[in-house]
Order: C-alpha cells, then sequence, then structure tokens
C-alpha cells in the first residue's frame, strides 16, 4: 500500500507541477511562456531575469516529470522543490500564511511533500524501481535538497536592495 500510495503522491504532485512548468515553458495551458515568465521575473526585480526564468521553469516542468515517473529520485524532487522554494521566497513570503492574502500556505505544502517523495524514494512502481537506480540515502536527499534551497535563495538574493538600484 506504501508503494501505491508513493504513487499517487508522485503523480499528483509531479504533474501539477510539470503542467506549470509547461505553462511557464512553452505557454500551454494558457501559460505566458518563457518570454511572459521572464516578463513576470524582471517585474519582480529578480536578474539576471532570463537565466532565472529558465530555470524555474525547467525546475518546474523536468522535476515535475522525473516526480511523476519516480525517475533519478531525489534528483526530480529537488528541482522541483528548488522552483517552488524559489517562487515562496520571491512571491508569497511578503504576503504572510495564509493563501487567502496570496500567502505561502499553499505552495509550502508542495516542497513539503517532494521532501517527503525524496526521503520515502519513489516506491515500487516507479521508473527507478524498474531499472534499479538508487543513490545512498538519506545523503543523496539530503544534498540535493541542501543544493535546491541555496538555488531558491541566490534568486531571492539576486533582486536589488531597492528599486533605485535599478538602471
Amino acid at each position: 500500500m506504501i508503494s501505491l500510495a508513493l504513487l499517487l503522491l508522485r503523480l499528483v504532485i509531479g504533474l501539477t507541477l510539470a503542467a506549470h512548468g509547461a505553462q511557464k515553458m512553452f505557454g500551454w495551458f494558457g501559460g505566458p511562456g518563457l518570454p511572459g515568465f521572464q516578463a513576470m521575473l524582471e517585474r519582480q526585480r529578480v536578474r539576471p531575469a532570463q537565466h532565472w526564468a529558465w530555470i524555474g521553469a525547467i525546475g518546474e516542468l523536468v522535476g515535475g516529470l522525473l516526480v511523476a515517473l519516480g525517475l533519478l529520485n531525489p534528483v526530480g524532487p529537488a528541482l522541483a522543490a528548488g522552483a517552488m522554494l524559489t517562487a515562496i521566497f520571491l512571491v508569497h513570503l511578503p504576503n504572510g500564511f495564509f493563501n487567502t492574502k496570496g500567502g505561502f500556505e499553499f505552495p509550502f505544502v508542495i516542497p513539503a511533500a517532494l521532501v517527503a517523495i525524496g526521503l520515502a524514494g519513489p516506491g515500487a512502481y516507479s521508473l527507478d524501481a524498474l531499472i534499479g537506480f538508487s543513490l545512498p540515502q538519506p545523503a543523496a536527499t539530503v544534498i540535493a535538497l541542501v543544493l535546491a534551497l541555496l538555488g531558491a535563495l541566490a534568486a531571492a538574493a539576486s533582486r536589488p536592495a531597492s528599486r533605485h538600484e535599478l538602471v
């Protein structure tokens, strides 16, 4: 039953994130595409916006697909968690906790689920299980998630301290 639960969690979280990544990367599902996502990051004062747009879109799209497939765990959860943590730091954190005011309440659930998947592993119903792939745990997950957190912090730190610094 645990492997079935992990499959359900991986599919829901992974495909949801992949769809968001496809919105950002290709403009699918009513999304802005890469130019629109880059423009949104520029409005958020993220520098260089083009660089972070690619990283965010790839993190959600590729990370989400890897999670859904149960492939290369914990790489997929870390990529996707990094993208979500970046969204939390740049967009949601200043709005407080609750989602009703644009806070980080809901976006915080997604990286928490991704950390759980990374630590638990993808389960028996995964491509990793099919091909016999596994990295040493929990070290691989901890390292991958620390790198994801550092990437999210780097994106947040890329903003100038004030609007007066924009030239």
